[in-house]
């Protein structure tokens, strides 16, 4: 909660700053519901984007989504209809990281903490955006450094990742494919060609990445 409605604030206060209203700023959480795409969207909506370049941009920033999902396979499996749509839809950076660290306690349905985790996760972030919103327009914001928000939301996760694992296998690929493709493809070009190498290096180490998982 309090890492979605800072950001969701963050996100609300620059949308306002680019004369859209806060109105706006739920609409957009409730129906994109994209987190770090939401704050890339401000500046698409004001400078006038084309359609095909805010979709490949989308593409790019949000390709990490596909491996949330391939990863959620197992304990989605049981989830059906409306329900398992919502989880999908909902799965964002901070409710994913939640999903895979947290364990449902032995009384609750494993199905109803993910739907429930997922629904507050999204309630917290439409609350954040409608308030950040609302402040904009009542008090004087400067905004540079605040779309550093979700930067800052990726390192905070990481960190918890590697704090709460012993097998910190997955995070040195993570990090280690990341530099070489950002060496190799620059800034702009550098995140497809790493998400792909990362998925390709976990599948091709899983059975030992199972085996710590055991132990």
């Amino acid at each position: 909660m309090a890492g979605y409605l800072v950001l969701g604030v963050g996100f609300g206060i620059l949308l306002q700053s680019k004369g859209y209203s806060f109105l706006w700023a739920g609409v957009m959480s409730l129906t994109i519901y994209a987190g770090s795409m939401q704050y890339v969207a401000v500046d698409l909506l004001s400078s006038g984007a084309a359609v095909l370049s805010a979709a490949l941009m989308t593409l790019v920033i949000n390709a990490r989504h596909l491996f949330y999902g391939l990863s959620m396979l197992e304990k989605y499996r049981d989830v059906k209809g409306i329900k398992k749509l919502y989880l999908i839809f909902s799965l964002t950076d901070e409710t994913y990281s939640l999903v895979c660290t947290a364990r449902p306690p032995e009384d609750v349905d494993p199905t109803a903490f993910y739907f429930w985790t997922s629904l507050l996760n999204q309630c917290y972030w439409v609350a954040g955006s409608v308030l950040g919103g609302l402040l904009g327009q009542v008090l004087p914001f400067d905004t540079t450094g605040v779309d550093f928000a979700m930067t800052a939301l990726f390192v905070v996760i990481f960190t918890d990742q590697w704090l709460t694992r012993k097998n910190h296998l997955p995070a040195l690929v993570g990090v280690g494919v990341s530099v070489v493709c950002l060496l190799l493809f620059g800034p702009d070009r550098f995140i497809i060609p790493a998400m792909v190498g990362i998925a390709l290096l976990l599948m091709l180490l899983r059975r030992q990445l199972e085996e710590v998982a055991e132990t």
